[in-house]
């Protein structure tokens, strides 16, 4: 009897990072692939080094994640099929015994400093801000009394200590997951809310028109970004997702009467 492959899933990591949390709470039983850069994880589930990649796509205090929104856009065969909400606490931790106002260097990822921007400007304006491609990675860089690192409060490490409670802006921070497979056949039969991306025609009233779509079926709109589209100034990509159930005629009709309309189209995902 032959032996079933463990499935493998890529996220940006080390082991410990936020992104390794929502990877092991959306498949418990796969083996993580830990990545250093969105990118990279990405890559390994175009190359089928994995079957299913985990990517950030919004934060309730930042906002949209951009550099996952292009990729997708960008990747025509993936396709978001499972989400997450993973609850977010961001703490300071240094070395053991090293008083907060001797902190004179705090590593993190670029979105952890950005949601503790209040703290860090009012506690520790003197402190050097050094970008790290994770919030785990950033124990590694802790190598003196006044260097930090900002982290989740999950994180255990031997002779490091968290020197405060959380540190984010705001105590409620969510950040919303997508669990990515390659092609369309991965995406489930029902769903609960579909995501797609859409350049409109250049001309007046083109957004309202594309909106009017989703209006005329009475589903109900969740969430629309825009982002500027590359080497083209004055245009904008939108990053819309709606309640609606892919099995339904009247869903899927949506789908397609959107494609037509849209300058170029690409349907992001169903979950």
């Amino acid at each position: 009897m032959a032996v079933q492959e463990r499935e493998r899933v890529s996220y940006l990591g080390p082991c410990g990072s936020y992104s390794s949390l929502a990877a092991k709470a959306l498949c418990p039983q796969a083996e993580g692939v830990p990545c250093k850069s969105f990118f990279a994880a990405v890559r390994q589930l175009k190359e089928g080094a994995v079957s299913a990649a985990v990517l950030p796509v919004e934060n309730t205090l930042q906002g949209a994640v951009t550099q996952n929104l292009d990729l997708l856009y960008a990747e025509r065969d993936l396709f978001a099929v499972r989400e997450y909400v993973l609850p977010i606490e961001h703490r300071l931790i240094a070395r053991e015994g090293t008083p907060l106002c001797a902190v004179r260097r705090v590593f993190s990822h670029k979105q952890a400093i950005l949601q503790c921007g209040k703290f860090l400007a009012e506690t520790l304006p003197q402190a050097e801000i050094v970008y790290t491609d994770s919030t785990a990675e950033s124990l590694s860089y802790i190598e003196r009394e006044g260097d930090a690192g900002i982290v989740g409060s999950h994180i255990r490490a031997e002779g490091l200590a968290f020197l405060t409670g959380n540190i984010a802006d705001e105590e409620k921070n969510f950040t919303h997951f997508l669990l990515v497979r390659r092609g369309e056949e991965a995406l489930p039969p029902h769903s609960g809310r579909i995501y797609f991306a859409a350049t409109c025609p250049h001309e007046p009233g083109a957004l309202v028109r594309l909106l009017q779509i989703l209006s005329a079926f009475d589903l109900n709109m969740t969430k629309i970004e825009s982002r500027p589209i590359k080497n083209s100034p004055g245009e904008y990509c939108f990053f819309i997702e709606f309640q609606g159930d892919i099995a339904e005629a009247d869903v899927r009709a949506v789908v397609h009467r959107l494609a037509q309309y849209a300058k170029n189209f690409k349907l992001l995902g169903c979950y």
